[in-house]
């Protein structure tokens, strides 16, 4: 079998009345599913667990998308030891035919891609735009890490000695936790669990709380393709129960999380603490979030700025690492940006994400709905609502729908511009010049995604070398990283700099062994 090239999977293009029609009718056929019952899986065998995650959809809080058995730290145990037995078998499968598990994987989610798309417009709250980026991305990473796995699987070039034989290789470091997020609740779920499986890994799978019926999907996905048991434990859970069980235990080799940077650098200090029975050195590897600036200055196309500011801003209610939470726009066109971003903002409509004409959907669960609303209640008193603001009163009863919301006359260094938010809210900052403005989009102790509007190469030439992000973009909005064009992975509090979609990702899940044989 001969491998193509990589190509990233097309979008969707829901222009076209037959992708409407076949979105509807997955929409359908899913809602039919819904409610069902989903099983732990260790050891290749379905268990009942220790109770269930009741899982809705977060526009309509009375429907439920599924239920999910919790893992208990019994099942965590039991998890890590048939991931442990079988890691000694799954390590001597040859790199291309364990990335041939990812290929096939692939394929069926292509041929699959609209159901998943609608399990996400459900359990997620994603429009139809978003879900369906969302599965291509998944899709982007088996194929893309398979193909980096075969490469991988070569020899390395070494100096030669005269008298020995000189080789070194990579091996596989053991078994690890994956915990992915739930906003790409399938792409950088499958990104994080194919990595680690397909460099030779074994894994426990602990999805997000919020979505793991799409997680479940995935799993029922990896068994189609023959996975052996025990590459692939499924074991969700509150993080509360088993989360520091998880990172704390001594067969634990190491761990991949996505989410908050409270979460983040808890699970570093703790994956550092050498316990009993312990044999290595954890791996932690993690991204951790953003507070990401949108620079205008003077001479940028300022239509073309404002729409990368909203779409920035306001793709999926704002639930990205990468969002533009800032937009920092010098002086002298600061208000003609604001003016045709609240315009753009304006003409948003807030909905349930199954209908096709909504571009915004609901947050993901009511904590997260009062968190927003804490920072929009602060931003009433502290700066100008220029647009939105508004939100349901009852969210438990109506959905967690919250209005594109855009603050002018933020400050530097206070909370709307500083902490990290994670919904749609967006705080407009002033900047004296150029000059004024990288120095406000520095002043975080994030670094994830950045952009710069501009026509002046010398000032392109200096945010390269100077914006303190992982993800620099010019001219274009500051989200929507694509696998194999844009490694992905943030600096300082934004996490350990991973860069997913890369060709050095798969060494976080590696070791290198060298041999040397004297005749």
């Amino acid at each position: 079998m001969s491998i193509s090239t990589y190509k990233s999977e097309p979008l969707t293009d829901f222009s076209i009345e037959s992708n409407r029609r076949r979105m509807e009718e997955a929409l359908g056929a899913v809602k039919s599913q819904m409610g069902q019952h989903h099983d732990l899986l260790i050891a290749g065998k379905r268990q009942s667990g220790c109770g269930e995650i009741i899982s809705t959809n977060p526009g309509r809080p009375e429907e439920i998308v599924g239920r999910v058995a919790k893992a208990d730290k019994e099942n965590i145990d039991q998890a890590l030891t048939a991931a442990w037995d079988a890691f000694h078998q799954w390590k001597r499968v040859p790199g291309p035919a364990r990335s041939r598990y990812l290929f096939k994987a692939g394929a069926i989610m292509r041929r699959r891609k609209f159901e998943l798309s609608a399990w996400e417009v459900l359990e997620a709250g994603k429009t139809w735009p978003e879900a369906d980026a969302d599965v291509a991305e998944a899709i982007d990473f088996l194929e893309y890490y398979g193909r980096q796995m075969v490469r991988l699987s070569q020899p390395l070039s070494l100096t030669p000695i005269f008298g020995e034989e000189d080789r070194a290789f990579y091996q596989p470091l053991g078994v690890g936790a994956i915990i992915p997020p739930w906003n790409f609740p399938l792409a950088i779920l499958t990104g994080m669990s194919s990595s680690a499986i397909v460099a030779g890994n074994t894994i426990l799978l602990k999805p997000a709380s919020p979505t793991p019926v799409i997680a479940a999907k995935f799993v029922e996905i990896m068994e189609e393709v023959g996975l052996p048991g025990g590459v692939l434990n499924f074991v969700p859970g509150d993080g509360s129960v088993i989360g520091d069980h998880i990172v704390t235990h001594p067969k634990t080799r190491f761990i991949s999380f996505t989410g908050s940077r409270e979460v983040g650098l808890r699970i570093n200090k703790l994956a550092a603490e050498h316990q009993p029975g312990q044999r290595w050195i954890k791996r932690v590897v993690a991204e951790m979030g953003g507070k990401d600036a949108i620079i205008v200055d003077e001479t940028a196309d300022l239509e073309a700025a404002a729409l990368g500011i909203v779409q920035s801003a306001f793709g999926f209610q704002g639930q990205k690492c990468s969002a533009c939470s800032r937009a920092v726009v010098v002086d002298n066109v600061y208000d003609r940006v604001l003016r045709l971003a609240v315009e753009l903002t304006s003409q948003w409509k807030v909905g349930a994400p199954e209908d096709y004409s909504h571009q915004m959907g609901p947050v993901i669960d009511e904590p997260a709905f009062k968190k927003i609303v804490g920072y929009i209640e602060w931003g009433r008193e502290n700066a100008r609502l220029a647009q939105g603001g508004g939100y349901e009163a009852d969210p438990a009863v109506a959905g967690t729908f919250i209005q594109p919301t855009i603050f002018s006359d933020v400050k530097p260094g206070s909370k709307l511009e500083q902490e990290e938010i994670f919904g749609p809210v967006l705080a407009f900052i002033r900047a004296r010049d150029f000059e004024d403005a990288l120095a406000i989009a520095n002043d975080t102790e994030y670094g994830l995604t950045g952009s710069l509007y501009t026509s002046r190469r010398d000032r392109i030439e200096r945010v390269v070398d100077e914006f303190e992000v992982g993800n620099l973009y010019i001219n274009r909005k500051c989200s929507g990283a694509v696998v194999g064009a844009h490694p992905f992975g943030g600096f300082n509090m934004s996490g350990t700099d991973s860069k997913t979609g890369s060709p050095d990702y798969l060494l976080q899940f590696m070791q290198i062994k060298a041999v040397a044989e004297r005749f």
